[in-house]
């Protein structure tokens, strides 16, 4: 009696990235400028663990920003070890030619979706955003995410961000609303704005995308 034949499962961890967002051109540069200035014992790995960490303190600065408007600040320096941790790892790999595609594409990812319950979890507990808001930001995300490992694996392609807006672009964008938060200078509420408006984005960006995608395979794959 034979065996059922069995087949490896294709793979799209190695499919090319399409990077399209404001910030790519500067940002690439910048990373690669660092990683080739990184001592040898820092590891892929040890940026990796400093972004997760990172995280981690970016919602507890939020969480205690209850008690002093000053941890907005320690929140916006956090935002930046959070993208170089973020960030860099992927680029020290490549410039020393030491990429692990499967490896790298698991935990990448899987990184990804615990900073950003984290950050969305430590921004609905703060005094500057109702949790409902942030945990819509972070389901938004989450779908959006599943959705571009779908298009990996049905076109080939890994898109980073959506648009002209990706993570760098995000970060950006919150360190301004923190400044303008912690000098006084915004409202409380407008995070919520921002949260709700921005949730609403990605959900009809990722309605705009799945028909264009549909119809791009359907297309391949006729009736």
């Amino acid at each position: 009696m034979t065996q059922p034949e069995t087949t490896q499962p294709e793979t799209r961890t190695d499919a090319p990235r399409a990077k399209r967002f404001l910030l790519a051109a500067p940002e690439a540069r910048v990373l690669e400028w660092i990683a080739r200035r990184l001592p040898a014992r820092v590891m892929p790995d040890h940026l990796t663990a400093l972004g997760v960490l990172a995280a981690l303190g970016i919602a507890g600065a939020y969480v205690l920003s209850n008690g002093d408007k000053a941890w907005l600040w320690a929140a916006s320096a956090l935002l930046v070890v959070h993208w170089l941790g973020d960030s860099l790892d992927g680029t020290l790999a490549r410039v020393r030619k030491t990429e692990r595609p499967r490896y790298g594409y698991y935990l990448d990812h899987l990184v990804d979706a615990f900073a950003t319950a984290a950050i969305g979890i430590g921004l609905g507990l703060s005094p500057y955003m109702l949790l409902s808001v942030g945990l819509a930001i972070v389901i938004a995300y989450l779908i959006l995410s599943i959705n571009t490992y779908l298009e990996t694996h049905a076109f080939g392609v890994f898109t980073l961000g959506y648009g002209r807006l990706g993570p760098t672009e995000a970060r950006v964008l919150l360190i301004a609303v923190n400044t303008a938060l912690a000098l006084g200078a915004a409202t409380f509420g407008i995070l919520d704005v921002l949260g709700i408006g921005l949730a609403a984005l990605m959900i009809a960006v990722l309605v705009a995308r799945a028909a264009r995608n549909l119809k791009r395979l359907s297309e391949l794959e006729p009736a």
